[in-house]
């Protein structure tokens, strides 16, 4: 899908069960259709809540919606041609991206260890903070560590921050000052406005959403929630 493509009129539907995600308004997504002027420090005020997602009534439920989405240049773990591709747009600052990575992804990725191609987009909705770690990660794949850095980052005891960049830096035997040089000269600004512009374009609207082989699945979701999916894919 072309990162310009008008927005859908509805987001992607809600997961098949209950989980857990940080939401934004629509109105809301406005801003990150523009330049994100003032990245470093400057607060963006987002109005966002965790909520439970319900699970649609009915005795059938609606055929499954496939999104066009692209994997751009971000960066992915797994074979290339996988049969299944899964693309997470996700924030650093979001307690259930968090969940996900802690609870559901390294069991994901080991139940289909040859299957997925797993990629990582930016949607950095939460603070202005998570941004600069949006960026920070991708600063980090620089130097050749972008996931070590994504994992300190969704799972490391210091949080976000420059202090917690430097630290993380240092634990992945990383140049700290290179990484903050990167970081505040904006290096990676434009790769992290260009997965939120292909976020919204998709009607994106909470994180973590993923896109399994185009078929959305909203929030912190178990693994079996994903494992239906996947299965559905490779045995259709």
């Amino acid at each position: 899908m072309s990162e310009n493509a008008p927005l859908p009129e509805t987001p992607p539907p809600a997961p098949t069960r209950p989980g857990e995600f940080i939401t934004i308004r629509r109105s809301q997504l406005v801003f990150l259709l523009i330049p994100l002027a003032g990245l470093m420090g400057v607060a963006l005020g987002y109005l966002v809540w965790g909520r439970e997602t319900a699970a649609p009534e009915g005795p059938a439920a609606a055929p499954l919606q496939r999104f066009d989405v692209s994997v751009d240049d971000d960066p992915a773990l797994g074979p290339q041609d996988a049969p299944v591709t899964i693309v997470e747009f996700s924030d650093f600052n979001c307690p259930y991206c968090r969940r996900f990575h802690i609870e559901t992804f390294e069991p994901l990725m080991a139940a289909y260890p040859d299957q997925i191609r797993f990629v990582y987009r930016d949607f950095p909705i939460t603070s202005a903070e998570s941004i600069v770690a949006a960026q920070a990660a991708n600063c980090a794949g620089k130097q050749g560590a972008y996931w070590e850095f994504h994992n300190e980052l969704l799972a490391g005891d210091l949080g976000l921050g420059a202090e917690a960049y430097s630290a993380y830096a240092q634990r992945l035997s990383l140049d700290p000052e290179t990484l903050a040089a990167c970081i505040a000269g904006g290096e990676e600004q434009a790769e992290v406005e260009s997965d939120a512009r292909a976020a919204a374009a998709l009607g994106v609207s909470g994180t973590p959403t993923f896109f399994i082989n185009g078929i959305p699945l909203v929030g912190a979701q178990p693994l079996t929630q994903f494992r239906s999916v996947i299965d559905g894919e490779l045995n259709p």
